[in-house]
């Protein structure tokens, strides 16, 4: 895995510019099969892939943290939400909460989370390559390929898959 996750940043840039001109093609165009052949990829892909070898997009980014996430969180915590959030988070330039520092707080050294069944919503759908519309999230997809294996899998399996 550690060789995979040193390559990826160079694989997903020289993929860069194909990958963008495949999502601009997806967007004007989407395939009617779309939603179904997403499913299809993301279920082959995870039922290879085992996220706790890997860990990377929690040790690399931070989630954005919503109301919803906060209010459950914090309550498995014990903590009040306004605790929660000046303990552990910070306004990000788009005023959005994120995580005051990566890697996650809640990663442990054996790459389990220790709030994984309260774990915030973008945490939850990471890399959202099963999402309805996955056309509309290309610009998120295009930086999630270089943050994880299996997104970066499923898109190149995606341009084989969708003929031009």
């Amino acid at each position: 895995m550690e060789a995979i996750l040193e390559q990826l940043p160079q694989r997903a840039k020289d993929n860069h510019n194909e990958n963008k001109k495949f999502f601009a093609r997806l967007r004007k165009k989407p395939p009617k099969h779309l939603d179904a052949l997403m499913r299809e990829l993301h279920e082959e892909e995870f039922s290879r892939t085992n996220c706790l070898e890997c860990a990377n997009c929690c040790k690399t980014t931070g989630p954005l943290f919503i109301d919803k996430d906060i209010e459950r969180i914090s309550k498995y915590l014990r903590m009040k939400p306004q605790k929660f959030i000046e303990t552990y988070l910070r306004m990000d330039e788009d005023n959005d909460h994120v995580l005051q520092s990566v890697p996650c707080t809640f990663l442990g050294a054996d790459n389990y989370c220790s709030i994984y069944d309260v774990r915030p919503k973008a945490c939850r759908e990471f890399p959202h390559t099963d999402r309805r519309k996955f056309q509309q999230i290309s610009n998120l997809t295009l930086k999630n390929v270089a943050i994880c294996p299996a997104a970066f899998n499923i898109v190149e399996e995606m341009k084989k898959r969708i003929p031009k």
